[in-house]
């Protein structure tokens, strides 16, 4: 009889069941682990979606893009295609796609942004793993995971999530490209990149310095080759970064919307402006942003990120990645020219190191949820550096690395407890994490000392392991507020508990307005609310409710026009049953404004002033020729003839305010409201 031998390690992790188990070589927790990493981030990102409203200035573009196809190309905030949103439009398409597809609706809009938030979490691990190991990627996933602006902001329709997706892409093209030497990687690098670009523009071009650095340094090819290489991916990156910036910008005025936010009617100008130097130098802000952006994430310098706004946000382990940067530099600095592991720590550091002083010397518009962008880096440096840090303790001199390890653990520590002190009585939560990473870390680190001391490297293990947990129960309080909030802002997301100091509120709870999903020729769906902020800061309900006794007009919870001038839901109603065939149901000064009435109404807008009212998208001459024509009918403007924003050509364009109030109908029962027909324009 014969015998059949049982089947080998590798043939029994073969097929779908190394999908779960892993390869052979790997650990038999490794998998199983990092599919709890995976699971746990969808868990935080999708639960409850129903509570998440979302920026309803994206939310509005997102439904009129459903409506019209040129709206979705442009990037339009209004299905007549008007006035575009202050950002290029890869986001808009990535979730527009999804609304085409299943219907708009809270979930269909964020099902991408899960998907990209999960999807992130996921190559962060593969990229850490192939250099490091997967001690290094289980750390570093689960530290991505729950960083507290990451959850925020993979709950919200801002276009970061798909941003760090695109750039973490790019950057695991890149390592590929170092490994091999070959030129196709880095070309689809800086594919990526570009598409970055699409989604918010020069923030894709942070890493760059980096990228370039890292290759020409370090990739498996002779120098002539390393440099004709990023010769073409730079060929690359231009190219599929300026695309469609020079398909809108080749296309007469006439013919497509005003690019918002530009102040000359092209994407370039967006580019270098309001979205570029501006944002860095302060020389452009948008509405609501005031001095150096200190209303949003407080005063630029270096310690912006330990601040009561940013800190509980992205800072929890930027001490221990400082440590782990540095002593992984010196262990790798004899490495060859070549060494992977080498480049791999320049590539997150330089992401990290970049993004921290690009965020921290911003003193242009700032908003907390931006520095998203830079968590990959902290978080793949916590990985790696947990495990070569460890390594270094055990097996390096007590002299040199005996207190490294210790001290980074008891550095990062002490910051997790200042942290949890500054919100101590938000909460249990907070409090069982305050002793938690007070309690945990104290005893990780003497045993550590101790498991040194005795030669027990079981204990160090333990220790190290402690000491992980402890590091992250701060990050992990703040998201688990983030996650199960039954209201975020998403106009500037943030989570844990409110800090103040910030205009539009500092904390996962921070409500937005009302509003309701667009109905009638609006899809079904339950639909993301249309509240946002006005140019003050408050919510577009807590406006409405301060601004009504000036109003003049009848109540409502659409929002503000400007001046004091209220677009109620019984104005809309009226607007409605008056639009007499017109494309626009009325023209208001700002985007904030537009995008509750889209979503409330379900039709275009015309936004004149853009975000902040400043915007030269309409003149009195593109007026006159739309009412002539048919194509709008209302138009709000205040008594005083002052929008939100007092320039510009919104609403507080005198020039066009005196033309409408000498040849339109005023309508009685609405402040601000006018009526205008062909026959009114001389």
């Amino acid at each position: 009889m014969t015998t059949l031998a049982p089947p080998s390690a590798s043939v029994r992790n073969t097929g779908p069941r190394r999908l779960f188990t892993g390869p052979p070589q790997e650990p038999g927790w490794a998998r199983p682990a990092f599919w709890a990493v995976l699971l746990l981030a969808t868990a935080l990102y999708a639960w409850n979606l129903s509570s998440v409203t979302g920026n309803s200035f994206y939310n509005a573009a997102v439904y009129s893009g459903t409506r019209s196809w040129k709206a979705f190309f442009f990037g339009a905030l209004d299905a007549g295609s008007f006035i575009t949103v202050d950002k290029p439009p890869f986001a808009l398409w990535v979730m527009g796609l999804s609304a085409r597809a299943f219907g708009y609706g809270t979930w269909q809009l964020m099902l991408p942004m899960v998907a990209v938030g999960v999807g992130s979490v996921a190559l962060l691990y593969r990229m850490v793993k192939r250099d490091f190991g997967v001690v290094a990627a289980t750390i570093a996933a689960p530290a991505l995971t729950l960083t507290p602006i990451s959850v925020a902001i993979n709950r919200d329709t801002n276009p970061d999530p798909i941003l760090v997706f695109l750039m973490l892409l790019g950057a695991a093209a890149l390592m590929k490209a170092v490994r091999t030497g070959r030129l196709m990687p880095l070309v689809w690098s800086g594919v990526a990149i570009g598409f970055a670009f699409n989604t918010k523009m020069m923030q894709a071009y942070v890493v760059l310095p980096a990228f370039f650095l890292v290759y020409l340094w370090a990739a498996d090819a002779s120098l002539g080759r390393r440099i004709r290489n990023l010769a073409v991916g730079t060929v690359a990156l231009v190219v599929s970064s300026a695309w469609w910036m020079a398909v809108v910008d080749l296309i007469p005025a006439s013919a497509r919307p005003y690019i918002g936010g530009s102040t000359d009617n092209t994407v370039w100008d967006l580019v270098i402006g309001y979205n570029g130097f501006g944002r860095v130098f302060g020389a452009s802000s948008s509405v609501g942003s005031q001095g150096n952006g200190a209303s949003f994430g407080g005063e630029a310098g270096l310690y912006r990120m330990f601040n009561e706004i940013m800190g509980g946000q992205i800072s929890w382990l930027i001490p221990f990645a400082v440590v782990a940067l540095t002593g992984g530099l010196v262990l790798r600095g004899r490495a060859p020219r070549t060494d992977v592991k080498r480049a791999a720590l320049v590539l997150w550091g330089g992401w990290f190191v970049l993004h921290y002083l690009t965020f921290a010397l911003a003193e242009g518009t700032f908003h907390p949820y931006y520095v998203t962008a830079m968590a990959p880096g902290v978080a793949a440096l916590a990985g790696i550096g947990a495990v070569m840090l460890y390594r270094a303790f055990v097996e390096g001199s007590a002299a040199k690395w005996g207190w490294v390890l210790p001290a980074a653990v008891a550095a990062s520590a002490v910051w997790a407890v200042v942290l949890l002190e500054r919100v101590s009585g938000s909460g249990t939560l907070y409090t069982v994490a305050e002793v938690v990473a007070g309690a945990a870390s104290a005893v990780a680190v003497l045993g550590l000392l101790a498991g040194r001391f005795l030669k027990r490297r079981r204990l160090i293990g333990v220790a190290a392991l402690l000491a992980v947990v402890a590091l992250l129960a701060g990050p992990a309080a703040y998201s688990a507020s983030a996650a199960t909030t039954a209201s975020t802002n998403g106009t500037n997301p943030t989570a844990g508990p409110n800090t103040g100091g910030g205009m539009g509120g500092m904390g996962g709870g921070g409500g937005m307005g009302g509003g309701e999903r667009p109905s009638g020729n609006a899809p079904s769906g339950n639909a993301p609310s249309s509240g946002g902020q006005t140019s003050t800061g408050q919510s577009s309900s807590d406006q409405t409710s301060s601004d009504q006794s000036s109003s003049g007009g009848r109540t409502g919870g659409a929002g503000q026009a400007g001046g004091g001038t209220q677009v109620s839901s019984e104005m809309i109603t009226y607007l409605k049953k008056n639009q007499d065939g017109a494309t626009w149901l009325v023209a208001v000064a700002t985007d904030q404004t537009v995008s509750s009435i889209i979503l409330e109404s379900g039709e275009p807008v015309i936004s004149m002033g853009g975000w902040s009212g400043t915007d030269e998208a309409m003149t009195l001459a593109k007026l006159k020729s739309l009412v002539k024509a048919g194509k709008l009918h209302y138009i709000v403007i205040s008594d005083s003839g002052q929008g939100s924003g007092s320039s510009g050509s919104g609403s507080g364009s005198s020039e066009i305010s005196a033309w409408v109030k000498a040849n339109g109908t005023a309508v009685s029962d609405y402040s601000g409201l006018y009526r205008l027909d062909a026959s009114d324009v001389g």
